[in-house]
């Protein structure tokens, strides 16, 4: 049994003509492959549809089984595509066996047969009704092709051979808000199971069973094959894993299995051997958070105005239970090191991977050396080598307990599957502290916790007991502090120029309506296209800067970075999360996909929010980015353990509401933090999908890389140019108006 979605089609078209006693289902470009190899015509589509629901009916053959057909019975699909299969064109040995049952599609939410898709847990916002005030707002899917004129037939959605146990489908079953993806899969593990019966029974037993394992042998080597080539973010081979995993019929070639085994066990011990026991020591301060300042009084405080190698991951908006704790820390003890990574660079200026990291610890000893393999490697390694007693984290409300604390930038996407950088960053390619000592505030209880993690052999209790006298004493000095810091100099004036953006609005919708054309030709369902926003300033106090932005426009994931050592401080004021994995190895995501601003009064802010939720094309936009991260986690997950318990919530900030989902999944066993983050970066509300595509299609269009603030939207074949260009701006407005009303 094969399944394949969009991957490499010289491999597909060779499964679907050689493996004619094989079953194999096809999705989307599978789909259409299928009908391409026996003759038929692959043709554009009257109307791209990416991210967005159509009922189908069907003619009640065993891949349907048990499941409704036609308008308003509740087959509802989601579908990807911008190319089809011509109706007329099809061969004699090719039947039609689905179709759309009208020719316009769904809004998503509002949906009564939400609890039938595949999100595991259904939250109960889907299942509201469509709200009156959503025909004052309008749907939000202003369009820039009129597609609406050629609109007329039905759409072909499912084909079989009439010989072969090949069947096709244009739409998703994987994806998470299509009804009755499950049953699909269901189905075609039984139309599997009844062929081998049948194969087998056609020959004598000890023949069937020997050409039944060499069949399956053959299979597995072209599925792994076709696993290497997958290029969509669909999570159709977790699926296929669960499905093979539960047939009972087929042989498994069981030397493979043991050399996996034996893989694993190599890599067990590797891992084990040569690494440092780490200790932890921390101490807690109850209620004393709000007493001395808070969160900005203790990093003023204990770290100075100057915070120079300083870090503090910020909650500075904990309203709704969205963000309970920050940390902080600055140059630490003996374990605290500083890396910098650049990535090296070809003489036409892209980059491959390789680069060189520069290391400086705490005594000032620095080196750097190439790293062949990347910095994703190398960290990797770093973490497998620390080993910890658990035990003395278990009174900890937190997670986060010490370590390496940095960022990655956008141009690692290199070590995570693209081929290779256009553009060259002016910033380091990645920065790391690793952080021994560090002080951490649960904003729920007010309460302080400072933590040191030391080796064995050394001892960290001059630094706790160091720490807690600062902070005790901070009661009565750090409204002083706060108050000299208020005096400092901020920028000359030359501060007071405006900001520009790296291309015109003209240019911009110009590289709106090329993604446009490159969806409509099928390289890609939707396209994150950024422009980046600059201004010139001669001087600058970073740290009173991000003071003034969190309080301009607060954000659960903020973030204070500075690494003096390459002249560079990171002031993030971000609402989303690119990725949580806690003690209990629950791997989370959380991305927005979808935001407007926020109204003048009570009134118009309740319609714009309204008219985000059931905004068609935003919903589609944030429908992509959850079916692209539930594959990226299921690469990583347990097979089964990957569910949607939120989605398209609208959560409101200072100055705009935005549409979240939130993924999960239980982390394997054989995986680790590093693994996550290489299975799921960058991001794929910053890529748009399918992922590897679209990033290679944005390095074409922008014109630089990706840094410092840069602003752009979801292009996707609902886009409007215009629209699009005015999303951009108002994704400006919040940091940029906080730089000029600092200066």
């Amino acid at each position: 049994m094969l399944v394949f979605v969009i991957s490499s089609k010289g491999i597909c078209l060779q499964l679907l003509l050689k493996c004619w006693d094989i079953p194999i289902l096809g999705v989307c470009l599978g789909h259409q492959a299928l009908g391409y190899v026996h003759g038929a015509q692959v043709v554009h589509a009257s109307e791209p549809i990416h991210g967005r629901l159509s009922e189908v009916e069907h003619n009640g053959c065993q891949l349907f089984r048990d499941i409704p057909s036609g308008k308003n019975y509740g087959f509802k699909v989601v579908r990807y595509h911008s190319l089809v299969i011509d109706s007329e064109s099809l061969p004699a040995e090719l039947i039609p066996i689905a179709w759309t049952s009208s020719t316009s599609t769904l809004p998503f939410i509002g949906s009564k047969d939400f609890g039938k898709s595949n999100t595991h847990e259904a939250q109960p916002d889907q299942s509201i009704s469509i709200d009156p005030l959503l025909a004052k707002v309008g749907n939000g899917s202003s369009n820039h092709f009129d597609y609406g004129k050629t609109r007329s037939a039905r759409v072909l959605m499912g084909i079989r051979h009439s010989t072969r146990p090949h069947y096709g489908v244009q739409f998703h079953p994987e994806s998470v808000a299509t009804c009755y993806g499950s049953q699909i899969f269901k189905n075609f593990r039984e139309i599997t199971d009844d062929y081998w019966l049948r194969f087998r029974s056609s020959f004598k037993e000890t023949h069937a069973y020997s050409d039944a394992c060499m069949q399956v042998s053959s299979a597995n080597r072209l599925y792994r094959e076709v696993c290497r080539s997958i290029s969509t973010e669909n999570n159709a081979v977790d699926q296929l894993k669960q499905i093979v995993h539960a047939d009972r019929h087929l042989e498994y070639n069981k030397a493979e299995m043991k050399h996996l085994e034996m893989f694993n066990m190599v890599n067990t011990h590797h891992a084990t051997t040569g690494y440092k026991c780490l200790k932890l020591k921390w101490r807690k301060f109850g209620h004393l958070a709000g007493q001395v300042g808070g969160a900005k009084g203790i990093f003023c405080g204990l770290f100075g105005l100057e915070a120079e190698n300083t870090f503090w991951l910020d909650s500075s908006s904990t309203e709704k239970g969205r963000a309970r704790f920050s940390f902080m820390g600055g140059k630490g003890g003996s374990l605290w090191k500083q890396l910098v990574f650049r990535l090296s660079h070809q003489s036409d200026g892209s980059s491959k991977g390789g680069g060189y990291l520069s290391t400086e610890d705490s005594q000032g000893s620095a080196e750097t050396i190439f790293l062949e393999e990347g910095f994703l490697d190398f960290l990797n390694k770093e973490l497998q080598s620390y080993r910890y007693d658990k035990n003395e984290y278990e009174g900890l409300p937190f997670d986060f307990h010490g370590g390496y604390i940095g960022y990655i930038g956008y141009n690692l996407k290199v070590e995570c599957g693209v081929k290779s950088n256009r553009h060259k960053s002016k910033t380091p390619d990645a920065c790391f502290f690793f952080a021994d000592n560090l002080v951490a505030i649960d904003h729920k209880n007010d309460d302080v916790y400072i933590l040191a993690i030391h080796e064995e052999s050394s001892s960290i209790t001059q630094w706790l007991n160091d720490t807690e006298e600062k902070l005790l004493s901070l009661n009565g000095s750090v409204r002083m502090a706060l108050e000299r810091q208020k005096s400092l100099p901020l920028t000359f004036s030359s501060c007071k120029v405006g900001f520009a953006a790296e291309k015109s609005k003209e240019q911009y919708i110009e590289d709106v309506k090329k993604c446009l054309n490159y969806i409509k030709d099928g390289e890609s369902y939707e396209l994150c296209l950024t422009t980046q926003i600059r201004k010139s300033i001669e001087e600058l106090n970073s740290l009173e800067l991000y003071l003034h932005l969190r309080e301009r426009n607060p954000a659960p994931y903020a973030a204070w970075l500075n690494f003096s050592k390459v002249d560079l401080s990171i002031c993030c004021s971000s609402p989303e999360r690119f990725l949580q994995l806690d003690r209990k190895n629950i791997l989370e995501a959380k991305p927005i996909k979808g935001t407007i601003a926020r109204g003048a009064t009570e009134e118009e802010d309740e319609q714009l929010k309204f008219k985000l939720q059931f905004s068609e094309k935003d919903q589609a936009e944030n429908l992509m980015i959850v079916d692209l991260l539930r594959n990226d986690l299921g690469r990583v997950c347990d097979p089964g353990s990957v569910h949607v318990p939120r989605l398209m919530d609208v959560e409101s900030y200072a100055t705009v509401h935005t549409m979240v989902s939130t993924i999960r999944g239980k982390k394997r066993s054989d995986v680790s933090a590093v693994d996550c983050v290489k299975a799921a970066f960058p991001g794929g509300s910053m890529t748009g999908a399918p992922k590897l595509r679209s990033m290679e299609l944005l390095d074409s269009i922008e014109s630089c890389s990706r840094a410092s603030i840069g602003a752009g939207g979801a292009i996707v074949a609902l886009s409007n140019p215009e629209d699009e260009y005015e999303e951009m701006v108002l994704k400006t407005k919040a940091p940029t108006r906080a730089v000029m009303h600092f200066a």
